[in-house]
């Protein structure tokens, strides 16, 4: 993963522009150029954490002034413009939103899946999913450099967005007697997808205009989540060409 270090380089690719998936602070840091840096990494929504010095000592080695920034290994767009892309390619897009997916092949897969399927763009939040970095696109097959991908602080503020804007939610989630095959996504849809541990989380399930389940003939009864992405993207797939 590429980073850069260094107040003063950090704060100087800040002001330009640069993308990062995340900033390290050296937990205590004080002084001018460190209330800037605080502020421009809220006002460009760049996730930030404090660590101990000896994490940062181990990451870099040179003066890291207790700062470590993560290089994104992709452009991001924000929700408007995925929406926008999503709308001008397609009458009937087609969007996944990852909620709690943390492991960064999983991710790849999936963005590799959707771009397989002629899908429009992947919904990470900021904080509490696998990285974007390079082993992510590497497991795309390099799917994540040619689809829109959009990192929102909120999920559910981006889930209202998305409905306001036309798409329904569709929940991939075993608490429904409806299945996939049930459920209509020939329209413009954004398919939620949650961890294998926890599921998608109460407040998106509720969000949800539909649910769907992908029936189990097994003694084994889930999927590892990109399967199952896989699974309910072809069956849009199914219905749209039907």
């Amino acid at each position: 993963m590429q980073y850069l270090f260094g107040m003063h380089p950090v704060l100087e690719a800040v002001r330009a522009g640069r993308k990062f998936d995340k900033v390290l602070l050296k937990q205590g840091l004080e002084g001018a150029q460190f209330r800037e840096l605080m502020e421009l990494l809220k006002v460009n929504e760049i996730p930030f954490q404090f660590v101990p010095g000896e994490r940062l000592n181990r990451a870099v080695r040179g003066s890291h002034q207790g700062v470590l920034a993560y290089i994104s290994q992709i452009e991001y767009v924000d929700i408007e413009q995925l929406v926008n892309n999503a709308l001008g390619r397609s009458e009937n897009p087609l969007l996944v939103i990852l909620d709690g997916v943390s492991d960064v092949r999983n991710l790849g897969a999936i963005a590799r899946s959707l771009e397989c399927a002629g899908g429009h763009g992947i919904i990470v939040p900021a904080k509490g999913g696998a990285a974007i970095n390079a082993d992510a696109v590497k497991a795309s097959a390099g799917a994540l450099m040619r689809i829109d991908t959009c990192k929102v602080p909120n999920l559910r503020v981006a889930a209202y967005y998305l409905k306001q804007s036309g798409f329904r939610l569709v929940a991939a989630t075993e608490k429904t007697d409806r299945l996939i095959y049930d459920v209509d996504m020939t329209g413009p849809v954004a398919i939620i997808m949650g961890s294998e541990g926890k599921g998608i989380s109460q407040s998106m399930l509720d969000l949800a205009d539909d649910k769907a389940a992908i029936p189990m003939a097994g003694e084994i009864t889930s999927l590892n989540v990109s399967v199952a992405s896989a699974v309910l993207m072809y069956e849009a797939v199914r219905q749209r060409i039907k």
